[in-house]
């Protein structure tokens, strides 16, 4: 939509695609919430700027694209992450974890990708957690605990701003088809206490 050309304008054409088709399915989603066809232009740090009342979240990966959205009286904050079920590149996990995360991988039960889990789940953390703050987190500022026998995982937010008192988020995760999904839902009952996906 004409509002949304800004964030692209010079954008190369793969980004454009995945711009316009991210886009496309939140308006879908919206669309499940009663929203007329609406354009969700970006923010100052290239954030989704939702429809009044709405929170929400936008991911792709590898030909996957998906949105979430959910009233805002109902959830303060969501995030969403879509990774392909595949090792990290060589050097990146210790670009993205701290040592308690790596000792944990070292150790992991199973032969899955626990690493790339580990950099989804700390995407839909930052997706949910910069609503809720205005403030980016960077990957040594939340400590990812997974709980592999229950699809779950939280994570440890290290510095807090004073008026947020959610120390620690919870999160759901599936692997399937080729891909890892994550998510994270902040419930407004939640908000002032530790949060947790639905």
């Amino acid at each position: 939509m004409a509002e949304e050309e800004s964030a692209i304008a010079t954008a190369v054409e793969s980004r454009r695609r995945e711009f316009s088709i991210g886009r496309a399915c939140a308006r879908a989603a919206l669309s499940k919430l009663g929203f007329p066809p609406c354009a969700i232009p970006s923010g100052p740090h290239r954030e989704p700027v939702w429809p009044s009342g709405v929170v929400g979240s936008i991911t792709h990966t590898a030909e996957f694209y998906a949105a979430a959205v959910a009233q805002h009286e109902d959830y303060a904050a969501l995030g969403i992450d879509a990774e392909a079920d595949e090792k990290l590149p060589s050097g990146v996990l210790e670009l993205v974890s701290v040592d308690e995360e790596r000792y944990w991988l070292a150790n992991a039960p199973g032969d899955l990708n626990w690493d790339r889990l580990l950099f989804s789940a700390k995407e839909s953390i930052f997706k949910a957690w910069f609503p809720l703050t205005r403030e980016w987190l960077g990957f040594e500022d939340a400590v990812v605990t997974i709980v592999p026998n229950d699809g779950t995982f939280r994570a440890r937010v290290l510095h807090t701003p004073v008026d947020v008192h959610a120390r620690e988020l919870r999160g759901r995760f599936v692997i399937a088809n080729g891909l890892i999904l994550t998510a994270v839902f902040v419930t407004r009952s939640q908000k002032g206490a530790s949060s947790s996906a639905a």
